[in-house]
Parts: structure tokens; C-alpha cells; sequence
């Protein structure tokens, strides 16, 4: 990009109230949209090795003994994935709602983030060593995710008068 695309893109909004509130909103869209988008690489690019494991017969994945592994993995990849797209759509929600109050789009915000990665780690780690067919302590990480998610989506709803 450049410098004069860059100085195109914000020009209209400078020195206007207008455009000094729309940059906290426009900066956690942007940063929701990147999270989503590089989470849906990281999760896919999860799920294509998992495939790898399962084609080539691997034991550690396979075996009747790793079934919570092979579980929890799957699981960290379809919630890592889900995660990516809700980040996705939380970046085209967050400019539809100007009259968010900061606080509260923060909070979404933070919550969000931490769920994307409490949640789909706590699965994976659940996996790494589990017990018999329970998973590993890594699994106390998802209620918190759980918890977290709860709390944006929340935000988000009520936001939307």
C-alpha cells in the first residue's frame, strides 16, 4: 500500500469528533477480522493434519486407547474453527453499532479474544494427557472459554437496540 493510500483512507475523518469516535470501533473491527482470519488458517490448518494423522494410521491418534485424544483434538479444531468465524461476523457487527458504549465493546472484546483461545486450547490440551478415557487438566481451561464466550455474545446482544 501507498503512503498515499494510506493518507486517502484517513483524511476525511481527521480532525472531526465523528471520525475521532469511529477509530476505537473501526480498530476492534480491524483487529477482529485479523483474529478470525488468522485463527481459521491456524484451526483448518489443525484439522488438515489431524486428516494426515488418520490417513496414515497413526497409533497416537488412532488407537483405541487415545479415542478421548483423538476427541478432544477434534473438538479443539471444530471450536477453534467456529471461533474464527464468530470473530468474523463480531468485526462486521461492532461498526453497525455506534452507540456501543466503550466499556461495554471492550468487554465483548477482551472476552471474545479469550475465549478464541481458552477454549479450543483447553480441548487440545485435554488431549496432550488425558487419564483412562478423561481428559487432562488442559480441559479446566474451558469453562472459563465457555464463560468468557458467554459474556461477549451477551454484550454483543444487548448492544443491538
Amino acid at each position: 500500500m501507498s503512503k498515499t493510500d494510506t493518507t486517502a483512507d484517513t483524511a476525511p475523518n481527521e480532525g472531526t469528533s465523528a471520525g475521532e469516535k469511529s477509530d476505537p470501533m473501526r480498530e476492534c473491527s480491524k483487529s477482529h477480522l485479523a483474529i478470525g482470519w488468522w485463527s481459521l488458517l491456524i484451526f483448518l490448518s489443525l484439522g488438515i493434519v489431524l486428516e494426515i494423522l488418520h490417513g496414515l494410521k497413526v497409533s497416537t491418534y488412532l488407537d483405541v486407547g487415545n479415542e478421548t485424544r483423538r476427541l478432544m483434538w477434534t473438538l479443539a479444531h471444530a471450536h477453534g474453527t467456529l471461533l474464527a468465524l464468530i470473530h468474523i461476523a463480531f468485526s462486521v457487527t461492532v461498526p453497525m453499532i455506534p452507540k456501543w458504549a466503550d466499556s461495554s465493546r471492550r468487554l465483548a472484546s477482551r472476552t471474545l479474544t479469550a475465549a478464541g483461545i481458552l477454549m479450543p486450547l483447553g480441548f487440545f490440551l485435554g488431549g496432550v494427557q488425558f487419564y483412562g478415557g478423561d481428559p487432562g487438566l488442559g480441559i479446566l481451561l474451558l469453562p472459563a472459554g465457555a464463560l468468557c464466550l458467554f459474556v461477549a455474545v451477551l454484550k454483543t446482544a444487548r448492544a443491538i437496540h
